[in-house]
């Protein structure tokens, strides 16, 4: 039997197509809060009530943040919105509350409301239904005072992911800071190793981010978008603040939709498309990377196949 031809607009490098129906990811090469905006407004008919935007908001003075006017503007336009965000598992300048708060003010989300969800170390256990190892997962508290998430999220690589897509952002993002983010590092929460090198990686720590962001997505149902803004694509995440690598690719642009694999996967495919990515293909490439997107395949958390529809 003949091998089903691709989408149309999906090169999907890691072969895990379905039959049948593709997921809609709309594109623009266009980063500006004007576009921004524009690919937002096709995928929010099902946003509604009190809403959370979840940002990686980053170490201080982060040198590829998304840019804040950007974010603001994006903010404006969404009524009872406000920036979410947890500590860190990693004692950096995000690790404790107050810490966090300087953080904050020092990177400029000083324009709307954020949201530290488990600024009192208070947690809300999500169940995770059919996953590869957790049962459940330990989130900020104040993830379930929303009845609506948008995942914004600065697309770009990371050093133990292979790459920081929307899986990432609310797999590790969501989770509570101490508890939360060793389950979903498969690390002991009494008992963290000080050299994160020897924490878990490859294919099981992929699968504990897909369980993780399972619990969200199955939390919020139909009430969840995400937004990819694949800008300043360094090897590594916003979590490595000034250390972090200098972007050796050009820009993409942004990709947005209802389905995390696929707007995960679109913009992958375009990492691999891009005749300058040698850099940042490397790191998904020895970090495993692609098992991000063979896990939520096997979990139906999304459909890899999909349409790349450009706006511009």
């Amino acid at each position: 039997m003949a091998k089903q031809a691709p989408v149309v607009g999906s090169k999907n490098v890691t072969g895990e197509n379905y039959q049948g129906s593709a997921a809609k990811v709309y594109f623009t090469k266009k980063i500006d809060a004007e576009h921004l905006i524009k690919l937002y407004k096709m995928i929010d008919e099902n946003i509604f009530g009190k809403v959370a935007i979840k940002l990686h908001t980053g170490e201080k003075h982060g040198p590829n943040i998304l840019p804040r006017d950007m974010v603001k503007a994006f903010q404006a336009q969404i009524p009872n919105s406000a920036i979410v965000e947890c500590n860190t598992l990693y004692a950096g300048d995000r690790y404790t509350t107050e810490g966090h708060r300087e953080t904050l003010k020092v990177n400029g989300w000083t324009f709307c409301d954020v949201d530290i969800m488990d600024e009192d170390d208070k947690v809300v256990n999500l169940p995770v239904r059919d996953g590869f190892h957790l049962k459940e997962v330990a989130m900020g508290a104040h993830l379930t005072d929303y009845d609506s998430l948008i995942v914004l999220t600065h697309f770009k690589g990371h050093y133990m992911g292979g790459f920081g897509g929307s899986m990432k952002n609310i797999a590790i993002g969501n989770a509570s800071g101490h508890l939360g983010k060793a389950q979903v590092h498969g690390v002991d929460p009494d008992n963290v190793p000080e050299d994160f090198t020897t924490w878990p990686v490859k294919e099981y720590f992929m699968e504990l981010m897909c369980d993780s962001a399972k619990a969200t997505c199955d939390y919020f149902g139909k009430h969840i978008v995400f937004i990819n803004v694949m800008r300043r694509l360094s090897v590594s995440c916003d979590c490595e603040g000034v250390a972090a690598a200098e972007p050796t690719m050009e820009d993409l642009g942004i990709a947005v939709s209802t389905d995390i694999l696929a707007v995960d996967q679109a913009c992958v495919d375009m990492v691999y498309n891009a005749p300058d990515s040698h850099d940042l293909k490397e790191r998904i490439e020895t970090r495993i990377g692609m098992r991000q997107l063979s896990a939520m395949a096997e979990k139906g958390l999304g459909n890899p196949q999909y349409e790349l529809i450009s706006i511009d």
